[in-house]
């Protein structure tokens, strides 16, 4: 698993935010500066499954990304379907 949307809640002052990173770590609020805070929910966003040009193209994002996603074409399907099920064979491993 390489990229993750984190989602938190401060415990301090109750700000929720949403912070995108290569891991499920914690963070320091935006709002108070509260430190520590750990993800309340994290989505892993390691794949993606994006439309382009009559097909749908399957993105992941490799296991060295730190600072942005670097995401990588890992292929390529006439229906969003058939990529789903691609992506599942890897969430399978």
């Amino acid at each position: 698993m390489a990229w993750f949307a984190n989602h938190y809640e401060c415990y301090r002052c109750s700000e929720h935010w949403i912070d995108e990173w290569s891991c499920m770590c914690d963070d320091e609020c935006p709002n108070c500066g509260a430190r520590h805070a750990t993800p309340v929910e994290s989505e892993d966003l390691t794949f993606q499954v994006v439309a382009d040009t009559g097909a749908f193209v399957v993105l992941k994002s490799p296991d060295d990304a730190e600072y942005r996603p670097d995401y990588e074409e890992i292929g390529r399907f006439a229906s969003e379907e058939l990529a789903k099920q691609f992506v599942a064979q890897f969430e399978r491993l």
